[in-house]
């Protein structure tokens, strides 16, 4: 069984990160140690941006020079006679000791840059048939009919069979939207349907360079703008040489303004255009000649909150130089850029039948849940049913941020909170797009009247007035929850502004428990270096009794079973077995009984402590025998005051990711951010609650579809 892929391009220009990006992210939510090689990069003098783009997102366990074995210019140098060998041994050597490491590999072939094509091809094939690694061949389908696309295909296919190569998958990438289905078609029909064929459309997006591949490249200052603004892209180049009124006439949509550093009337006109509904959002500024502006313009600048986020670069080259320079700058993928990736994500994933790869390749998924395992995993499943989430805090840049990602990577659909305007303004002033995301203002929305009678009748008895009803639902926080009862929505995540309490009151009120379950409760999925685990409650109950407790602990089972995790629950206290006695023991121990008369089948231990639970030596001395100590992978602790204590101290000294809050125990899922979160936070909680969402069978008397 082959345990590596080889991608090799045909042709330059093929957007060969985006799919090793891709492929990636597939083998990452299956394989537990992914090995990442480049058996020949470009150059020695920076470092390779495709394998620090690998190694960063995905923490791959090898250094960068494990990654690869030659540059281009050596492998030239020595490739006549018997030094060709010589560089294919080396090659497979290296490859050979990544391979020792983990349990895939994904090799990505050479770059078509400053050497013949025929030369690279014949090294791809070289190198993948001595590796014994299956071809992913990529074909560049720019500015090709369908009839030559299958061509090219057929011929690449013919070339690496005839050097001895298997060939895995064909994915064709850039093809002109309009031609899609014809390529698709065409493909079919002319094409073995053994090999599985992927086609990708031209997105303009990725091959668009951002302000920060210009800084970088130019060797810039930023004046202006953290790294999400610096990810802006850059549609064109507008260089601001003549008065104001003609310059804004010329202004459009992701335009990168160049201008000298001393033309304040521009860079003021060009920070005017972000908080104006008339002219089109800008990429950014770059200003030339080494000027910047001075401390008065700056503190002026400093002033406009809106436009803080318009990314600022500096040169010291003359306009024209600087206009040149930029023009040559080729885009990429970079680490960090969220945005960027979510978009390739989403294309390679909508266009290439992951479970058909996957097959061809012989991708074995490993019987251990890592936490990069689990985190893509949650986007994976996520994606399979697509559910609809409300994000109340609309206005929050954090929570737009994620929205733009979550509607780019295809996760669910979104309905924001708030005042259109503010909520577009703020977008624009960020450089997101916005389209794809619904928008409703709560005190002016259709459903305000349905909402307010449906908040009305289920606490009327409580003493709610019509009126208040209708006050209420001005709130987005009651709204938000309000749309889930309703079936408007599948689910709310909100906490990014709002408190705990402000978030959870209302779904108290309204969402309520689901039949059996007493109280609603929190787990975090505690993301430890070599597996994932449930803490729980550790954000929302006190002083549980032991009803409550065990409650809590059959909540935390179902949670963990929905998330592929068995449980095995360690109902944690200072004493283990019968080891002890007091009141908080005996609560434990009760809990304990309460859960095992409800739910004999369950695996559960109590009392236990913390290290009997994880460590199997100490098990086997104190509860020898036992199906839970030693190999707990839920904690449920006594009361809030151990569980939030613990799960932060598990947090800071092992680097431990906590995912969560998660809410439990709802008839509807309502999950809570913290105030401190980031765009990713809010991303991977989005998620967990479309899960949610998908494993509840709602009744939802009022559905209609979200104005």
């Amino acid at each position: 069984m082959a345990n590596s892929l080889y991608i090799a391009s045909i042709e330059p220009q093929s957007g060969k990160s985006v799919v090793a990006l891709g492929l990636m992210e597939m083998l990452s939510r299956r394989v537990g140690r992914i090995g990442y090689f480049r058996p020949i990069i470009p150059t020695a003098q920076k470092r390779d941006n495709d394998i620090e783009l690998i190694l960063q997102r995905y923490h791959l366990d090898q250094t960068y020079y494990e990654t690869f074995a030659f540059t281009h210019n050596a492998v030239q140098s020595l490739s006549t006679g018997s030094s060709s060998q010589g560089i294919l041994k080396q090659i497979v050597e290296k490859y050979r000791q990544l391979q020792q490491k983990f349990r895939f590999v994904l090799c990505e072939g050479t770059d078509y840059t400053g050497v013949s094509s025929a030369f690279e091809f014949d090294m791809n094939a070289d190198v993948a048939s001595n590796l014994g690694s299956p071809i992913l061949m990529l074909v560049n389908g720019s500015d090709k009919d369908p009839e030559e696309i299958l061509e090219t295909i057929q011929m690449g296919i013919d070339a690496f069979t005839h050097r001895g190569c298997d060939i895995a998958a064909v994915i064709v990438n850039r093809v002109d939207k309009s031609e899609l289905d014809a390529v698709r078609a065409g493909i079919g029909e002319g094409i073995s349907a053994d090999i599985p064929i992927g086609v990708l459309p031209e997105m303009p997006t990725l091959g668009r360079p951002t302000v920060a591949d210009i800084a970088r490249e130019l060797g810039a200052e930023v004046l202006q703008g953290e790294t999400e603004a610096l990810s802006r892209s850059i549609h064109d180049f507008k260089v601001a040489a003549m008065n104001i009124p003609h310059f804004l006439d010329l202004i459009r949509e992701g335009d990168l303004v160049i201008t000298p550093g001393d033309r304040t009337d521009v860079i003021l006109s060009s920070l005017a255009t972000v908080v104006s509904d008339n002219y089109p959002t800008i990429a950014g500024l770059m200003l030339t000649g080494g000027f910047t502006p001075e401390p008065s313009v700056k503190r002026l600048m400093e002033g406009f909150r809106l436009t803080s986020q318009l990314p600022i670069i500096s040169v010291p080259t003359d306009t024209f130089t600087s206009a040149m320079n930029a023009s040559e700058v080729r885009a990429s993928l970079q680490p960090g850029d969220e945005r960027k990736i979510a978009a390739a994500l989403g294309l390679f994933e909508a266009n290439v039948d992951l479970t058909r790869l996957e097959a061809r390749i012989d991708v074995v998924r490993s019987t251990r849940v890592t936490p990069i395992m689990f985190e893509y995993e949650l986007i994976e499943r996520a994606k399979s049913a697509r559910r609809h989430i409300v994000l109340p805090e609309g206005e929050e840049p954090r929570v737009l941020r994620a929205a733009e990602i979550l509607i780019r990577r295809d996760v669910a659909d979104i309905t924001l909170l708030g005042d259109p305007k503010q909520i577009r303004q703020t977008a624009k002033a960020l450089g997101l797009d916005w389209k794809g995301l619904n928008i409703i203002h709560p005190p002016s929305s259709t459903h305000r009247e349905a909402l307010a009678q449906l908040y009305y009748d289920l606490r009327r008895e409580k003493g709610l007035s019509k009126e208040m009803a209708w006050d209420m639902t001005a709130d987005v926080s009651y709204f938000g929850t309000l749309m889930v009862k309703a079936g408007l929505v599948d689910g709310m995540v909100s906490g990014a502004v709002h408190t705990t309490g402000d978030t959870i009151r209302p779904v108290f009120q309204i969402i309520r428990t689901r039949p059996g379950v007493s109280i609603v409760s929190s787990v975090f999925l505690m993301c430890l270096p070599d597996r994932v685990v449930v803490y729980g409650d550790c954000a929302v109950n006190p002083n549980p009794d032991a009803s409550q407790l065990a409650d809590i602990a059959i909540s935390a089972a179902d949670t963990a079973v929905m998330f592929d995790i068995e449980p095995r629950i360690a109902m944690c206290s200072y004493s283990t077995g019968t080891s002890g006695a007091g009141r908080d023991v005996d609560k434990v121990r009760e809990a304990t009984r309460i859960v095992k008369s409800r739910f004999p089948q369950l695996k559960i231990e109590g009392p236990i402590q913390y290290d009997a639970a994880v460590d199997a030596g100490v098990a086997k001395t104190k509860l020898p025998g036992s199906e839970v100590a030693g190999q707990a992978t839920v904690f449920i602790f006594p009361d809030l005051n151990t569980g939030n204590n613990i799960y932060k101290a598990v947090q800071r000294s092992s680097g431990a990711i906590p995912v969560g809050p998660v809410l439990q125990g709802l008839n509807q899922p309502v999950n809570d951010l913290s105030r401190g979160c980031t765009a990713a936070d809010i991303v991977n909680t989005v998620a967990i609650t479309v899960i949610q969402a998908q494993a509840l069978t709602l009744h939802n008397p009022m559905q209609t579809k979200a104005d």
